[in-house]
Formats: structure tokens, sequence, C-alpha cells
């Protein structure tokens, strides 16, 4: 027996980086889980649902699925979201209106839509993806950071509105991840090796962190055996949240 044996669990954005590393983790300690993605495409046991979390109807069809091929809910990962980069002139209006609609309103919808299949679950868990850009001041981050602000402020909410429904709500807020998408952000540089040493060197621990590291931490506030968390960022992000170690000579 785990902590996840017969729990239900929906992760959108799931078909790669965390959030497939997560689907895996839960779905090894037990759950059956439904992965919401634009390609889903997912290996067994995990059951892959298209979603585009920017679509209202598109949305509610794919919870629906989700919910009844799992027989109910217990947790909702909401995973699902785009990067940006650049300073404050660097995105467009329509790019803002993007970013947002996906990182902030999808989360929004997503959870909108599950929540009936929360509140009859016992156990009921919401874990949303944040990221140390929603605290800290990174460079060419702006609209990025801003989403994940929004995520930040949109879970401590939702924790005080749903203390009486006993669903907890939590995000892991984590810093540079080692993930497709950072990948290709790293491609795109004019020195992939350079940049990538720079990311890595800002986090006190030396090295980015890894999809399985925090998915991790997304399980432990998922679980039911972390009752009383509720209302918490969690960061997993190599010490970058609170230390400051001195520089190497």
């Amino acid at each position: 027996m785990t902590d996840f044996d017969d729990l239900r669990a929906i992760v959108t954005g799931g078909a790669s980086g965390i959030g497939l590393a997560t689907a895996d983790l839960l779905a090894s300690r037990g759950a059956r889980v439904a992965v919401l993605d634009l390609n889903p495409d997912v290996p067994a046991p995990l059951h892959g649902v298209r979603c585009d979390v920017s679509d209202d109807d598109s949305v509610t069809a794919a919870v629906a699925s989700a919910v009844s091929s799992l027989g109910g809910l217990d947790v909702l990962v909401n995973n699902a979201g785009i990067g940006a980069q650049g300073d404050v002139t660097a995105n467009s209006s329509d790019e803002w209106h993007r970013v947002l609609d996906v990182n902030v309103v999808g989360m929004a919808r997503v959870t909108s839509a599950a929540l009936p299949a929360l509140r009859d679950s016992l156990v009921a868990s919401v874990v949303n993806t944040c990221s140390i850009a929603a605290t800290q001041g990174l460079p060419n981050r702006v609209l990025y950071s801003a989403s994940k602000g929004a995520v930040l402020s949109f879970t401590l909410a939702m924790a005080t509105d749903h203390l009486d429904d006993g669903i907890r709500v939590n995000c892991v807020c984590p810093g540079t991840a080692d993930t497709p998408w950072v990948g290709r952000l790293l491609a795109a540089a004019a020195d992939p090796a350079a940049e990538r040493a720079a990311l890595a060197a800002r986090q006190p621990m030396g090295r980015l962190v890894t999809a399985a590291e925090v998915a991790q931490a997304i399980a432990y506030l998922a679980s039911p055996l972390s009752s009383s968390t509720t209302g918490t960022a969690l960061p997993v992000d190599g010490g970058m949240y609170g230390l400051r170690p001195r520089p190497k000579a």
C-alpha cells in the first residue's frame, strides 16, 4: 500500500517535462492518472485526453472525460503552461494575452471544471506549478514572471476559499529545470553551453533542477499524508529562494 493507492488524479501538461514526471510518479505510487495535454500520447498506464486549456469547451469536455474514466477525482495538478522571454517592451499585446490565458486563466478553467468532482473526494488536493519567477526578479522574464506571480496569488486565494470544502490547494515553485522547454531556449542561445552554465550558476547548488525532483515535491503536496499543508508555496530551486552564498573566489 502507498499513499496514492486507489486515488484518481489529473495532470495537465502531463505529456512531457515536469508534468510527465509527475504523472509517472503518481501512477507508480498507486494512483490512476489522466493526462490532459494538447498531445495526449502518453504511455500506459497513463490515460491521455486531448485538452487545450485556453478553450472553455475543450477543458469542460476533457475534465468530464477524465473524471468519468477515473471514476472520480482526488488530485488535480495544474501544470500546463507556456514561457516567454524579454523585458517589458519585448512582447506584443497578443503574446501577453496568450501567456496569461494559458498560464493563469487556463488553471482557473480546469480547476472550475474539476471542482464538483473534487468536492466529492475525502482527500481532495490541488497543486499548481508556479515558479521561482513569482518571487524573484529574473532578467528578461517580465511576462512569464507576471503570469507566475498571478499563479501564486491564485493558489493562496483558492486555498482560503476551499477550506470548508476540505480541498487543499498548494503550489510548487521550481527554479530553472532541465526540461524540454528549457532545452529549446538553450538551443536558441548564441552560446548554449555558456547559457546553461550561467543558469546553473545562479542556483546556489550549482546545477539545474530535475523534473523528477519537482515531481517529488508535487507528490508531497498532493499526498493525503500532507493533510495539514495548504496555502503553501514550496520552492524546489537549489536554494535560490533563501540562500545567499558568497561568490566563489
